[in-house]
């Protein structure tokens, strides 16, 4: 059942926002928050423009916020990679459109977590002078991130089970108490 169709996004959509404000602004792992997976869900449940609201509102909330704690730049060219990267799960998410199939979503999970890791390096390796601009230079950025790349997964995979899982047990929850009480 799909939330567009019950008319209920807006309070999973406001779920989904403050899950990943928090998850941001409190100590973790690096990589480890649930927003590309929010936004995985976002683009399998919620249509059109919706669905890219969830991770730039998250992004949005939060940047400015940990920026400032961090002393850095309110805007950082790195946020263009990293932006971008969750607007492609959000179209990741448009294959998840009508199914609840755990290993059709564990495989965009992964999907996007690759994608995150390739973008996001790709953007530090651009912008860095820590790595010479070659070929080498690249493959040695990706190296350097490995560990990175393993907190995404994990994170990736923990909070799609728990958002979907959530959402599909609250559905069918929601659909028996209908009818029951019809």
């Amino acid at each position: 059942m799909l939330m567009e169709k019950e008319n209920n996004w807006r309070p999973a959509a406001l779920a989904l926002t403050v899950l990943g404000v928090i998850s941001r602004l409190v100590p973790h792992p690096w990589n480890f928050t649930p927003v590309g997976s929010a936004s995985l869900f976002s683009g399998a449940r919620l249509a059109g423009w919706r669905a890219y609201l969830i991770p730039l509102a998250i992004m949005a909330i939060t940047d400015p916020i940990l920026n400032a704690v961090n002393h850095v730049p309110l805007f950082s060219y790195m946020q263009l990679f990293i932006y971008f990267s969750f607007g492609l799960s959000v179209l990741i998410g448009r294959f998840l459109w009508s199914t609840e199939s755990a290993p059709r979503i564990a495989l965009a999970s992964l999907i996007n977590s690759t994608q995150f890791f390739l973008i996001t390096n790709f953007g530090v390796w651009a912008g860095s002078t820590q790595f010479a601009h070659t070929t080498a230079g690249l493959g040695a950025c990706y190296v350097v991130a490995i560990p990175f790349f393993a907190y995404t997964v994990f994170g990736d995979l923990f909070f799609a089970g728990v958002i979907f899982g959530l959402h599909a047990w609250l559905s069918r929850t929601h659909t028996a108490r209908q009818f029951s009480n019809a």
